[in-house]
């Protein structure tokens, strides 16, 4: 709000605004920032769970594990 009233000219400080947006029952309604990237519903195979949360093992590489169900990724040219 603050950004667009300096946009049209008007000089005018965020607490300022935030204060005369109280006073007259103005609230910010925000959008979500989650995005749901997991599809459930699919017909593909799904991997038995082997380990069933047992990670101990007697000797190494025994059991490995891994999560990669979300990995960020640069979308710039």
């Amino acid at each position: 709000m603050t950004e667009e009233l300096k946009e049209i000219g008007l000089d005018i400080g965020h607490r300022r605004v935030g204060r005369l947006m109280r006073q007259n029952g103005i609230s910010v309604i925000r959008t979500c920032k989650h995005k749901v990237t997991t599809d459930s519903n699919h017909k593909f195979n799904i991997a038995p769970n082997l380990l069933d949360r047992n990670f101990a093992a007697n000797e190494p590489n025994q059991k490995w594990a891994g999560d990669i169900s979300y990995i960020w990724t640069d979308l710039s040219p």
